[in-house]
């Protein structure tokens, strides 16, 4: 079979294979990217599949065999060119050079049933010409993580990439943070790009502007199409990312999440979330919880996901100059802050279920719950599940009826602080007619799921996969983010 042969290769007994790829990246020519091989591995078990995505691709889960999932996504035939993409990054404040896709590539793009663009990438395909001494694998743990990770935040709100399916491949890596041999996996990541702050920042490196306006109009026309009749499209992208990426960081927040890791080689240009490698979600409100244990000065702790953010976004500015007027992108970040608290202060309010009711305490309330989860240190994700279980009509009888049925009411009982919530709580409520309370508990019941990702119980996951090759518990989990 010939190269341009296998590039228009379709399988129609695979629906995965027989899918209608684009070549819209591949388009830009080889400036951006290496063809890579992928990885031949001695083994192939089908450990996760997304048979919620399945329909956005036009496919019938039902039709779409395990097999179909391992001879397109761990056996990897058929389907070529694969692209590891070439960019740079800000890694902890210093500049880093020599990055690239070192264990994954860009699989192919998929035009979805909603007419948008979505790139399948791999994680844990094998080394590249970007590994440098990294072996090009992926951990089954880590792949487990980041599959919890992408659903537990998609049920959250929070715009991120998910996976397509995950395969246990049979090698045994040697890890510093893992007992070691660990098993391994290939993942197929389903996100909105594969282009990074890192992308555009190795092109002002390389001084090549022309490479810089070729791939932002590319951005443009594939990710901000509302824009590409606009006379100023180069400025209204910028400004349009910045608020995405402040909506993006509010709803982190909101979540209680950690990434833990934010270079500008993980920070997506249409604003998405993805790579979740050493995340983490707070066990209470503490602005200096950190992820990643290497992060010694805290970088990257919850409490600086906003400035961190804000920062990349300045940054880009640099390669962003080569087209856009500077005061253009000042103006557009200037709007950052505004962003992020509108997008702030309606995710909490939603999370105490009054997201969508207007009143005049609004604010009050937004800035007397966090100091309540800040001094209290109760545990973030059960304060709201806790509202979720104990809400009833009653609370706007006594203040004193206020999750007074919840697990933490004895931890909060005696603050004064929590009378004062409980209070403002009771009050806003008397705001709205009975009626309304169906509507404020199904926002309860929508913004606050029961199960969360803590680390203990990503780890009562893992213990009986390694223990006893026993997946169901991680199954349950997940169905509960679905």
């Amino acid at each position: 079979m010939t190269l341009a042969e296998t590039r228009n290769y379709k399988d129609s007994s695979n629906p995965l294979l027989s899918l209608n790829y684009e070549s819209a990246l591949e388009s830009l020519g080889n400036d951006y990217y290496d063809e890579v091989a992928a990885e031949e591995f001695p083994q192939h078990i089908l450990r996760w599949r997304n048979n919620a995505l399945l329909p956005r691709l036009g496919l019938d889960p039902q039709l779409v065999k395990n097999e179909d999932f391992i001879t397109a996504f761990g056996k990897f035939q058929q389907r070529k060119p694969f692209l590891a993409l070439r960019y740079h990054g800000y890694q902890f404040g210093e500049y880093n050079p020599h990055l690239g896709d070192g264990r994954g590539f860009l699989y192919g793009q998929i035009r979805g049933s909603d007419h948008e663009l979505y790139d399948f990438s791999t994680k844990g395909s094998g080394r590249t010409p970007y590994s440098r001494a990294g072996d090009g694998m992926l951990t089954l743990k880590g792949g487990v993580r980041e599959v919890l990770a992408a659903e537990a935040l998609n049920r959250l709100g929070v715009r991120t990439s998910r996976c397509l399916s995950m395969i246990e491949t049979g090698l045994g890596l040697w890890r510093g943070d893992e007992p070691s041999p660990t098993r391994s996996s290939v993942m197929i990541r389903m996100s909105k790009s594969h282009i990074r702050f890192g992308t555009f920042e190795r092109l002002h490196y390389l001084k090549r502007p022309d490479l810089t306006k070729k791939l932002l109009d590319h951005v443009i026309e594939q990710y901000y199409q509302n824009l590409i009749n606009e006379h100023d499209k180069y400025a209204l992208f910028y400004a349009e990312l910045v608020q995405r990426v402040a909506e993006l960081v509010a709803q982190w927040m909101a979540a209680g999440f950690c990434h833990g890791v934010l270079n500008t080689d993980n920070m997506s240009i249409t604003g998405e979330s993805f790579d979740y490698g050493p995340y983490a979600f707070i066990p209470t409100y503490d602005l200096y919880f950190t992820a990643a244990y290497f992060d010694y000065y805290r970088r990257y702790c919850y409490g600086q996901q906003p400035s961190i953010c804000h920062l990349n976004l300045e940054m880009l500015q640099e390669p962003l100059k080569a087209v856009i007027d500077i005061a253009d992108l000042q103006n557009g970040l200037s709007k950052f802050a505004e962003y992020y608290q509108v997008e702030y202060r309606n995710l909490i309010l939603k999370k105490l279920g009054l997201g969508n009711l207007h009143f005049v305490e609004a604010d009050d309330l937004l800035e007397l719950t966090i100091t309540l989860l800040k001094d209290s240190q109760v545990s973030y994700h059960q304060f709201f599940a806790d509202m979720t279980l104990t809400f009833s009509s009653q609370w706007r009888d006594e203040p004193a009826f206020v999750m007074n049925d919840s697990e933490i009411f004895p931890a909060l009982g005696a603050s004064a602080v929590f009378h004062n919530w409980c209070v403002l709580y009771h009050k806003i409520l008397n705001n709205f007619d009975p009626e309304k309370m169906v509507i404020i508990a199904k926002n309860l019941t929508k913004y606050n799921p029961r199960a969360n990702l803590l680390r203990p119980v990503i780890e009562s996951i893992w213990e009986p996969i390694i223990e006893a090759d026993n997946w169901q518990p991680f199954y349950d989990l997940v169905q509960q983010f679905q």
